[in-house]
């Protein structure tokens, strides 16, 4: 195996995956939530470096070629299991998260089987497009949480008709509670529009994949 600093940015993004979830168990929140976001987004950045370093350096290896998707799948899983956890937003992310997951193992799968002719099933710029949307859809709703959390924090000890004097500009908003509850909602619109669109950009993807591994599914 070669150790190059691509492959080690590779397995430094892998080694990342599970922190995602460890920040919730060391962390309270929204400490954990902005941990995880800051972490997630770093490791995703490094997809893109480690690709683009091994190419510009001719240092494209075997090692990096396994390790990539594995690391970039781990990440999403992970990232998207936290989310359905602990997110507010469970209700409407579950869907587009099982249909990600779906894939992701279906695809494995369809590779797994296909063993030395898997190259058939090479990954197309629509399925890169997936693989950023969904990344930019967890960092988020990561943020959504951030949001919701401090606007808690700031609003405790107020009761309901306060807040929403606040909110409705009835009351002065010494604590910055209305910029907190509208950054709160468009990163949880935001974030649910991204992960539905990365679901449907997976469905489609998948498919794709699907009809071109056919011929070879055949008995």
């Amino acid at each position: 195996m070669t150790w190059t600093f691509p492959n080690i940015l590779t397995a430094l993004r892998l080694l990342a995956a599970p922190l995602i979830a460890v920040m919730f168990l060391f962390f309270s929140r929204p400490y954990a939530d902005a941990v995880a976001m800051v972490l997630f987004i770093v490791a995703s950045l490094t997809d893109y470096l480690d690709g683009y370093l091994a190419r510009s350096w001719g240092q494209v290896t075997k090692l990096g070629a396994m390790l990539d998707p594995i690391a970039d799948k781990a990440m999403v899983v992970i990232a998207l299991m936290v989310i359905v956890a602990f997110s507010s937003l469970a209700l409407w992310i579950v869907l587009p998260a099982a249909i990600i997951l779906f894939r992701e193992v279906f695809v494995s799968g369809l590779r797994e089987f296909l063993g030395d002719t898997a190259g058939t099933l090479k990954v197309t710029k629509l399925a890169k497009w997936k693989t950023a949307t969904q990344m930019v859809a967890i960092a988020v709703l990561l943020s959504q949480g951030i949001f919701e959390h401090y606007l808690g924090m700031w609003s405790w000890g107020m009761d309901q008709a306060m807040v929403a004097d606040i909110l409705n500009g009835a009351a002065p908003d010494e604590l910055g509670l209305r910029p907190m509850f509208h950054a709160m909602v468009w990163a949880g619109n935001g974030g649910l529009i991204l992960l539905w669109l990365a679901a449907a950009l997976t469905l489609i993807t998948g498919m794709d994949y699907f009809r071109k591994a056919a011929p070879f599914l055949k008995d």
